[in-house]
């Protein structure tokens, strides 16, 4: 990393490699701590700078086996130790602390898919009600910096978001405008509009909550937040994190409420991809850089243009490989880089160049032809 000229390095620190059994009391594992203090040091010796996150997935064991991980609020407390102990421990050189790293993959491929860990398949109830636990421990690890280390460390406590943009399809329906804006909100918002704002997307609540009448439900599928707890969870964020690789046109699309809603219904969207667009060969990944930079413009006009760092972006390689072949990964990044870079204002002067400047020429070209064929008239 040194001969790279890198100047920041983000990693995680593992709870169970801390704490066994995922509980302080129990046994924290001094050795582990040992490790970490050696990287810590080795880095800030090379003047890196470290960015850690706290949970990038691995929950210790015995937590999912005895109360259900992030199924039960118990994990709010539990998670809290753990950071406790790392602020405690490791904070003093540390400035840059991530709670969790894309909670959305925690939520909804580990409690409603079950495609990861701990692979639990509950539809339409399992994402939320995890989500909901992670969001309250977040704020509470946040309270606790500010509260108990601000002041002595200095450091910043922020999340890392995934994002996938959402496009209309047509640009001129306005159901395919909204139905864009519901699978952001969905997404990156289900986490992100509650820290800021202090509860779930409006179009959340609405949508999960008509859908779980029409199935039978005496309340919404989606939990619900106290007004202290509102007033506990806003704000809670020095920093966001954004985790971005690939964007979709998104169309409206009804699903019908049945007994089987899921996240992806409750959202009435339908993904499409566009067949230009360069396929990296993982289904899930496509370039479109401009995406990027639309998600980033949606973060700052939705939050208040809070500091954002990018946590996450990178791409799959399109062919088994040989030799050094990267030219493919060379082009994303620095199409990705690129959009990132470009001024927030530069939106209004694409829309001259690719819309209005076009527009203004097709008019005077058909006038001018108007007015040669008047002229015309009155000559004959």
């Amino acid at each position: 990393m040194k001969e790279l000229k890198l100047n920041h390095y983000r990693f995680s620190i593992s709870w169970p490699r801390l704490m066994p059994t995922g509980i302080k009391s129990d046994h924290v594992n001094e050795k582990g701590i040992k490790y970490y203090d050696n990287l810590i040091d080795s880095l800030l010796e090379n003047q890196i700078t470290p960015i850690v996150t706290l949970y990038h997935w691995d929950l210790p064991q015995v937590l999912q086996e005895k109360y259900g991980g992030w199924h039960n609020i118990s994990m709010v407390n539990y998670f809290n130790d753990f950071a406790n102990l790392c602020f405690e421990r490791f904070g003093n050189r540390v400035k840059y602390w991530i709670t969790f790293n894309n909670p959305w993959s925690v939520a909804v491929e580990g409690y409603e898919t079950g495609e990861h860990a701990p692979g639990i398949k509950l539809r339409g109830t399992g994402a939320y009600r995890a989500a909901h636990h992670l969001i309250k421990a977040h704020a509470k690890v946040w309270h606790t910096y500010d509260s108990l280390w601000r002041n002595k460390q200095k450091g910043m406590v922020g999340i890392s978001l995934a994002g996938d943009w959402g496009e209309p399809v047509d640009i001129t329906n306005q159901k395919d405008i909204e139905a864009a804006e519901r699978y952001v909100q969905f997404y990156m918002g289900w986490f992100a509009t509650p820290i800021f704002h202090g509860d779930y997307p409006q179009v959340m609540k609405d949508f999960i909550g008509r859908k779980s009448a029409q199935q039978g439900l005496g309340t919404s599928r989606l939990p619900t937040f106290s007004s202290q707890e509102k007033s506990y969870i806003r704000g809670t964020c020095d920093f966001m994190g954004v985790g971005h690789f690939t964007t979709r046109y998104i169309t409206h699309k009804t699903q019908p409420a049945g007994r089987s809603s899921t996240y992806f219904t409750d959202r009435d969207v339908a993904e499409l991809v566009d067949p230009r667009w360069p396929d990296p060969g993982s289904e899930w990944l496509y370039a479109v850089p401009w995406g990027f930079r639309r998600l980033l413009n949606f973060v700052k006009t939705q939050y208040g243009n809070p500091m954002i760092y990018i946590t996450e972006n990178g791409v799959s390689e399109k062919m088994v490989c040989t030799e050094l072949c990267d030219d493919w990964r060379i082009q994303y990044m620095k199409d990705y880089t690129n959009e990132m870079l470009k001024d927030p204002l530069t939106s209004h002067m694409e829309m001259v160049t690719e819309i209005v400047v076009p527009t203004v020429c097709t008019l005077s070209i058909l006038l001018s032809a108007v007015f040669l064929m008047f002229l015309l008239r009155r000559r004959n």
